[in-house]
């Protein structure tokens, strides 16, 4: 399937709202920010009152990111372990011991 294809079906499909489609944007690049959100990132919220509330986000350490394509085979931790926990065993051995010394 072409990428314009699914990109178009998505939009008939409602998945995305055509306000929300920046294929079209000139300069529009993907991950752009990827280096910079996983150093961390800060929200400002401006509360009624006039008040700011400032957070800053940083990933935690061991926390990894999933490319979309695979973030619907593995919506969450418990499924990305427990496919990990069954590739182990086919790991070779003195690979699996220096990736642990190596953490």
């Amino acid at each position: 399937m072409k990428k314009e294809n699914s990109k178009q079906s998505a939009l008939e499909d409602g998945n995305i709202q055509p306000e929300y489609n920046f294929t079209k944007i000139a300069g529009g690049i993907k991950g752009k920010y990827y280096q910079a959100y996983r150093a961390g990132h800060t929200v400002k919220i401006h509360q009624e009152d006039g008040t700011t509330l400032v957070q800053h986000f940083k990933l935690e350490d061991g926390a990894v990111m999933l490319e979309p394509d695979i973030r619907k085979y593995f919506p969450d931790s418990e499924t990305v372990n427990k496919a990990l926990r069954c590739l182990i065993p086919l790991l070779p051995q003195k690979r699996g011991s220096a990736a642990r010394n190596r953490v």
